[in-house]
């Protein structure tokens, strides 16, 4: 068997049962998962997901919501700008593509916030195309398979490289060893722990037959969370989207005692969008 057809089998058998991966998902709910995704896990997107499409299941309906319901929505996701990018997608998506997500990635590109991987992963798993999608879990992948290396590539031109030999030229199994690339990544071939004797080609890996070499770069360190300023806007923001009115300063001023730091945070907030302050005083999600 083929490589193609070895991970193809794999991941027929073990892949996960997400909803972004039924048919039929479409393409807007292929793009709401993949922000939600981006270094979140799939355990925390999964009723997010859910909940977002529920309410808003197209572009056009969440384009026509504010802002600010976009933010309570997004709940304890984290980094919930992402949640006035994808609104801001969606306001373009009506006003330049009709309201349908469009195909092609030079479009995808454009919008508010998509960045290189997630125009390919919208192209290549909301409309079936031959496009090589490189997260992290592929250039791990790739590396190990293909160049017998521990250690992730230096650059998106070398991660593609890597990846783009291995795609068939048919679009549609092309878009399907992608997502078996992603999988194989996030449940055999992990980052600390790999799991080899189980995977469908260990037999063609450069890195299983080079003695399994050790990156030669340390891994980064955790980052901490509790204590920081991300910490502290959390707090913060979770008090006003848990609100149904304008939140008084003194409501804020009780998340956290430090000064300096509390302000630092809030100042932060309203600087990129997410709480608005009025001029009474109270602060309140975006418009």
């Amino acid at each position: 068997m083929t490589l193609i057809g070895e991970l193809l089998t794999w991941y027929d058998g073990a892949a996960r049962d997400l909803p972004w991966r039924r048919s039929p998902a479409g393409p807007w709910a292929v793009l709401v998962s993949e922000v939600m995704l981006q270094q979140t896990p799939v355990s925390r997107v999964l009723p997010a997901y859910e909940a977002w499409l529920h309410r808003w299941p197209t572009p056009a309906a969440l384009a026509a919501d504010s802002r600010g319901e976009a933010v309570r929505m997004w709940g304890r996701l984290g980094y919930p700008r992402r949640a006035l990018r994808l609104h801001e997608s969606a306001v373009a998506i009506v006003e330049q593509h009709g309201g349908q997500v469009p195909p092609d990635v030079t479009d995808l590109l454009a919008l508010p916030g998509i960045g290189a991987y997630t125009a390919r992963a919208v192209a290549a798993f909301g409309f079936g195309q031959r496009q090589a999608v490189v997260d992290t879990n592929v250039r791990r992948v790739a590396g190990r398979l293909v160049a017998g290396e521990g250690r992730l590539t230096p650059s998106a031109a070398g991660d593609l490289a890597l990846v783009e030999p291995l795609l068939p030229e048919e679009p549609a199994t092309a878009a399907r060893l992608s997502v078996a690339l992603m999988e194989l990544g996030a449940l055999v071939c992990t980052a600390r722990s790999p799991l080899c004797p189980a995977c469908p080609v260990a037999a063609r890996c450069a890195w299983r037959r080079a003695g399994y070499p050790a990156p030669d770069v340390p891994p980064e360190p955790a980052q901490t969370y509790a204590g920081t300023d991300r910490q502290v806007r959390g707090l913060l923001l979770g008090v006003v989207r848990a609100a149904d009115r304008p939140v008084p300063a003194a409501a804020l001023d009780a998340v956290w005692s430090d000064d300096a730091q509390r302000i630092r945070a809030l100042e932060a907030l309203v600087t990129d969008g997410l709480i608005h302050p009025l001029q009474n005083g109270t602060y309140a999600l975006p418009f």
